[in-house]
């Protein structure tokens, strides 16, 4: 299955689009999105879809900003049901940790989490952005964007200044570089190995205003039971384990159940409980990673059936048209014909 990301993180898209001169009805379209994918937050979108409208549009309208441009229409609130758990809580370290354990509920390929800070400086820490490229393609817009949106977050909550000392951002820059430092008020760094705000240790103790231990609770209880985490499947155990051994031989039911310290009929019988099987398990992986190799790369055909673990490009091209009813130059040329 295709990474999904909510629709909110589109939100205010339709009209910044508008007012560059662009229409946004047709970039939907050309990137398979419903055209009401606006209207409904909680409509669930493919991730790299989403990415790669954003990077085109960018491109297509010269708005080398366009992720900044965003972030600054959007909130706290575009994390539903996770936003009532962050701007309860007592902290700042609550708040981050209620976001990181639950941002899989906005998109399962985002995580945040508190790090050392890369330039070893005394009383600062990084708060880590990232998105699982292995899932799904990295895309500058998206960084910018939901690097954006952290920041805003921040300042929402504190109701001051975050005690920002740099943004470390994994690209060059996209804009002119006095954007980017008046949009954070801070140093800006590029090209570095992740993408994160760099703070001062003690704002992790900061209380907030809105904190209220009764509704965190309350939020809590329901992302729990409401949102049950897919990592936590065996499933996505299972795809996970066969997806470190690629590229090279896909490992069989045993050396997987092996890892996983589980006996073959037992994770056979976990996987029926889910809806699914070994075999189905391996296919979505292979599915997935060849429809992004092939849409997103420029790959030979032969390195992609090496990727996903073929041994022949033969082997590639019938799954491909079983997947998609399509040969691999077909999918190839039409998703070039939409970037």
């Amino acid at each position: 299955m295709q990474p999904l990301i909510r629709a909110a993180s589109l939100r205010g898209f339709g009209v910044l689009i508008t007012e560059l001169g662009g229409d946004p009805a047709r970039l939907l379209d050309r990137f398979g999105i419903a055209a009401d994918a606006l209207e409904h937050d909680d409509d669930l979108l493919s991730i790299t879809a989403h990415d790669r409208m954003l990077d085109a549009t960018a491109e297509e309208l010269d708005c080398p900003d366009l992720g900044l441009r965003l972030a600054e229409r959007q909130d706290l609130t575009i994390l539903g049901p996770v936003a009532r758990a962050v701007a309860s809580s007592a902290t700042a370290t609550e708040a981050l940790d209620a976001a990181a354990r639950f941002l899989f509920v906005h998109s399962p390929v985002l995580t945040i989490s508190v790090d050392d800070d890369p330039w070893g400086r005394r009383g600062v820490v990084a708060l880590t952005y990232r998105k699982e490229i292995s899932e799904s393609p990295y895309s500058p817009q998206a960084v910018e964007l939901g690097l954006g949106v952290f920041y805003r977050v921040a300042v929402q909550l504190l109701g001051r200044s975050p005690g920002l000392r740099s943004v470390e951002i994994p690209h060059g820059p996209l804009s002119p570089v006095a954007r980017y430092l008046d949009f954070f008020s801070a140093d800006v760094k590029f090209n570095r190995p992740v993408a994160a705000l760099c703070v001062d240790t003690r704002v992790l103790d900061s209380a907030f205003e809105t904190a209220d231990e009764d509704i965190r609770r309350a939020a809590v209880d329901h992302l729990t039971g409401a949102y049950p985490d897919p990592a936590d499947s065996i499933a996505t155990r299972v795809r996970r384990v066969v997806a470190e051994s690629l590229p090279g031989a896909v490992p069989s039911l045993a050396e997987v159940a092996r890892t996983l310290h589980l006996h073959p009929r037992t994770l056979q019988r976990r996987l029926v409980v889910v809806g699914t099987s070994f075999g189905q398990v391996v296919d979505d992986l292979r599915r997935d990673r060849a429809h992004r190799y092939i849409t997103t790369t420029d790959l030979s055909f032969i390195q992609i059936a090496d990727l996903v673990g073929f041994a022949e490009q033969s082997t590639l091209s019938h799954a491909v048209r079983r997947w998609f009813g399509v040969s691999p130059r077909q999918l190839r040329d039409s998703a070039r014909l939409s970037f």
